[in-house]
């Protein structure tokens, strides 16, 4: 595959790229780069936005060359006080959402999963993070809080200034030439970028994926626009607002259901995201059914097609609703069937079990 080809399927993947340039010259210099990605793992499921679009973004990597390598955030979590704070719980959490990726079309042949607590065994690690926090201040560390899905105005734990650290260590620790990151990680990602030659590293190229949004009405008021985007992200903290790799397909149509979708609106329109994100990855075309008193059934080939049509009022939010749910289950089908037997059924059952914590 050639650089302008590679150059375009990693444009699929980045909503923002710091910088291009510097990624078409890694691209021409380097036929394997490693891209990296992080996940803490915490709560009692994991939802479309980490499971499905996680997926389609890494085989795009993957097949753009690039040898992936996805760092299971075990310490990370511990530091944020993720369930609980009880490191065997997280590290459980942690093998399921690997289980999840082997069950939902992941192509794991470029992808290496490697667990922060693999990686602190080591001096030379705590040697980067020491460097990286010798170089930072406490007001650059805080305003990374966001990365940890905190406010920058909240009561911080020790453990927690540490956290936008370690996670800058992980970069260079992992040899990363590309962070594959949500926007949400956009502010650790430039301190990187920043800090990073001045310690005798590299500047990683950023590549920041959309973050899909929940269910929910998006808010009202003013605020910025990152914290805009964090308030509408999809969230498994707020359940109902979530769709999860294992949810039943009743619990997919009920949730989609009640979700918004203003008639004629395409802008923060959460089925609208994920047909656009999620249904086109994976399939041609979205078939719509209906009475033939409503038009009869249609089918759209590509969603600048369903776009335009329900804008226009040619499609109503419950018939684009029913056909959403419907892709969308069948996408998570494979992974229900995974998880209905044997140890992925039992491991299912543990992460249930486990209360969740911010």
């Amino acid at each position: 595959m050639d650089t302008e080809s590679r150059l375009a399927l990693i444009r699929q993947v980045g909503e923002e790229i710091i910088t291009e340039a510097e990624l078409r010259q890694l691209l021409e210099t380097k036929a394997h780069p490693v891209a990296y990605d992080g996940f803490e793992p915490s709560g009692s499921g994991i939802h479309i936005a980490q499971g499905l679009l996680r997926a389609i973004n890494i085989n795009k990597m993957t097949r753009a060359g690039c040898r992936f390598k996805m760092l299971v955030a075990d310490w990370h979590a511990w530091a944020n006080n993720k369930l609980g704070g009880d490191l065997g719980k997280i590290q459980a959490a942690g093998d399921y959402f690997i289980e999840v990726w082997r069950a939902s079309g992941m192509e794991l042949k470029n992808v290496e999963f490697v667990r922060s607590s693999q990686l602190v065994d080591g001096q030379e690690y705590w040697k980067k993070v020491m460097r990286i926090a010798r170089e930072s201040t406490v007001t650059r560390i805080t305003r990374c809080a966001q990365i940890m899905g905190r406010s920058e105005k909240e009561n911080l734990s020790g453990a927690q200034m540490m956290y936008p650290c370690m996670q800058a260590a992980d970069i260079f620790h992992l040899g990363a030439d590309i962070t594959q990151l949500g926007m949400d990680q956009r502010k650790v990602n430039v301190l990187a970028r920043e800090i990073g030659p001045a310690l005798g590293f590299w500047k990683p190229v950023i590549v920041s994926h959309h973050m899909l949004m929940g269910l929910q009405k998006p808010p009202e008021g003013s605020m910025s626009a990152e914290e805009r985007a964090m308030a509408m992200k999809m969230s498994k903290s707020k359940p109902d607002t979530a769709i999860f790799m294992t949810d039943s397909a009743e619990d997919v149509k009920r949730k989609v259901s009640k979700a918004y979708c203003p008639e004629n609106v395409a802008k923060d329109n959460p089925i609208l995201e994920y047909c656009r994100y999620i249904i086109f990855e994976k399939q041609k075309s979205l078939e719509i059914e209906r009475p033939a008193k409503f038009g009869g059934s249609i089918s759209f080939g590509s969603y600048a097609e369903l776009e335009k049509a329900f804008v226009n009022g040619k499609l109503h939010p419950m018939d684009l609703k029913n056909a959403a749910a419907e892709g969308i289950n069948s996408m998570l089908e494979p992974v229900r069937k995974h998880f209905a037997k044997g140890q992925a059924a039992r491991l299912l059952e543990q992460v249930k079990s486990f209360e969740v914590t911010r």
